[in-house]
């Protein structure tokens, strides 16, 4: 099927208030879609009868030296796969529909921002609060999914629904990952074919750390060790290796039973930015 394309905000309020009571699944995008966010709109049609998606490449989230201007964009692509996964409805809006002359309102949420991409993105979570707070107040969703690649970002999400009484229930989905483990990304088409091979050394390195863990490793120094010789040996150019408690994001020195932990990565490969996790978990017994 072919998705409906909305380009204005009135054209998804209209669709919205037809609905009667159908239960509703958004998944917000940047573009440039791959399986993992295939994933999140089969999921959200298992959690409501129609899903819609947005297509945005948000301004707003994007440094001054960022790649805004080079994002990846493959606008027709992106409506076939939103058609093959079922999607009714596509948002695309142009940048001046969202931020139009004289916009002044942004969202700020607080401890969960700071720290990780906080420090080294500054701004970005003010830009991804406050397009997905404006999405959120426009399709009025039961259910926003999100990907877990984007860990800090998803607890960001997860604080501003709750904390502005949204009432949509929000969704993190696990990581979907390349046949050899690399994590799917937008970016890794900035990748040649020599870096895409070495990319693999961070999912590696958290891989790693994993298995120790798992084996009783509870020392985070010992655990970030394990990710920084994966990264060396790929020529990485580490931006951050941390472990943190999966739901607050405060650094942890000392891995507990019963608190569950993230292990996250940002690093570079060349001149791409690469982020990756993986849910950290002492044994049982």
């Amino acid at each position: 099927m072919t998705p409906v394309v909305w380009k204005t905000p009135a054209e998804v309020r209209s669709w919205r208030a037809s609905l009667g009571g159908k239960r509703v699944a958004l998944v917000p995008t940047m573009g440039f879609l791959h399986d993992g966010h295939l994933s999140l709109m089969r999921e959200g049609l298992q959690r409501a009868e129609v899903c819609a998606v947005s297509i945005f490449v948000n301004p707003t989230q994007f440094g001054p030296k960022e790649d805004l201007s080079r994002y990846p964009r493959d606008a027709e692509g992106d409506l076939r796969k939103c058609g093959s996964a079922g999607v009714f409805g596509v948002y695309m809006p142009e940048p001046s529909t969202v931020y139009p002359p004289g916009y002044q309102t942004y969202v700020n949420v607080e401890d969960v921002s700071q720290g990780l991409d906080g420090v080294s993105r500054p701004g970005h979570f003010r830009g991804v609060a406050t397009v997905v707070t404006k999405l959120l107040a426009l399709f009025r969703p039961d259910v926003a999914l999100f990907g877990e690649k984007d860990y800090q970002q998803l607890q960001v999400i997860s604080a501003l629904a709750r904390d502005l009484e949204l009432g949509v229930e929000i969704v993190g989905q696990p990581t979907i990952r390349e046949a050899d483990g690399l994590a799917m990304s937008s970016r890794n088409a900035y990748l040649s074919a020599e870096e895409r091979q070495r990319a693999l050394g961070i999912s590696r390195g958290l891989f790693s750390a994993q298995k120790a863990a798992q084996h009783g490793e509870t020392n985070v120094a010992a655990l970030q060790k394990l990710v920084r010789v994966e990264l060396e040996r790929s020529n990485f150019r580490e931006d951050y290796v941390a472990f943190v408690d999966a739901v607050t994001l405060k650094p942890l020195e000392n891995l507990a039973r019963g608190t569950p932990a993230r292990a996250l990565v940002a690093a570079f490969m060349g001149n791409t930015r690469l982020i990756d996790n993986v849910p950290i978990l002492l044994p049982s017994v």
